[in-house]
């Protein structure tokens, strides 16, 4: 399909009317609405006229009437709400972990790693900040395959059962 003479003229006046360009597609015939919307963007054709159709209607005044009870609103939900109540429940309260006092080890400073003597047998915890010149790594032996020795790989990793008991609301 060409955009001969006739049809630009045809989709000027249709678009000046306000039909959309779904509408004028299908009243040129052969021609898909975003060739159209295509078409309009080239000619730059931006001012529409309104039809009756896009005029917002007038309003009602709101009128007060106390002798029906206002619905109450419907509770907002997010995700499938299939199966859930028509309720809103109350809050649960915030559970806040305390973690265990974590007794850092006493490292002599001959047992001190910097991360050039690091290697896979020792430990690799680190200690203090890393942008201080004090900053170092435990370097106590470890077992082949753990990043860690004993006493950090307890701090590092909680078993299932205990992460499962901190998330428990206390009962105090």
């Amino acid at each position: 399909m060409s955009w001969t003479d006739e049809r630009v003229e045809l989709l000027k006046k249709l678009w000046a009317e306000g039909l959309s360009a779904s509408q004028i597609a299908s009243e040129l015939g052969g021609i898909t609405r975003n060739a159209v919307i295509g078409k309009v963007h080239r000619l730059g054709l931006s001012g529409r006229g309104k039809t009756t159709a896009q005029q917002p209607k007038a309003r009602k005044p709101r009128t007060t009437n106390t002798a029906t009870p206002a619905r109450p609103r419907p509770t907002r939900s997010v995700g499938n709400t299939a199966l859930k109540a028509d309720y809103e429940p109350a809050p649960s309260p915030v559970v806040v972990a305390r973690p265990s006092p974590v007794h850092e080890l006493e490292i002599p400073p001959e047992e001190r790693a910097t991360i050039l003597s690091l290697n896979e047998h020792r430990c690799k915890w680190p200690i203090g900040d890393p942008t201080r010149e004090d900053f170092y790594f435990c370097g106590r032996h470890k077992e082949a395959g753990k990043p860690y020795c004993d006493h950090h790989a307890s701090v590092a990793y909680q078993p299932v059962g205990d992460r499962r008991r901190d998330r428990r609301p206390n009962k105090d």
